[in-house]
């Protein structure tokens, strides 16, 4: 797990629905799910947010900086 997923683990147990927020966006039906057994108990909200963080791993948008790997041969060059 990377360490984004720790930091939201360390939220989670202190308040799932947040953690599921951050993880997973605002109006989503895992946010609502969290919501929900949130208001039922804490441990179940508890534990779905944590289902929820570790079956969405963080990953780096490897696109996102996709431009600065160019293989233009002629970049710099005068001619």
């Amino acid at each position: 797990m990377h360490a984004r997923d720790w930091f939201l683990v360390f939220i989670a147990i202190f308040i799932p629905p947040i953690a599921v927020w951050l993880k997973r966006g605002f109006f989503t039906k895992d946010l609502l799910i969290n919501f929900l057994l949130f208001l039922l108990g804490f441990i179940p909200g508890l534990i779905h947010a944590l289902y929820v963080i570790s079956s969405h791993p963080y990953e780096e948008n490897e696109a996102q900086y996709s431009h600065l790997a160019s293989t233009d041969d002629n970049y710099g060059s005068l001619a």
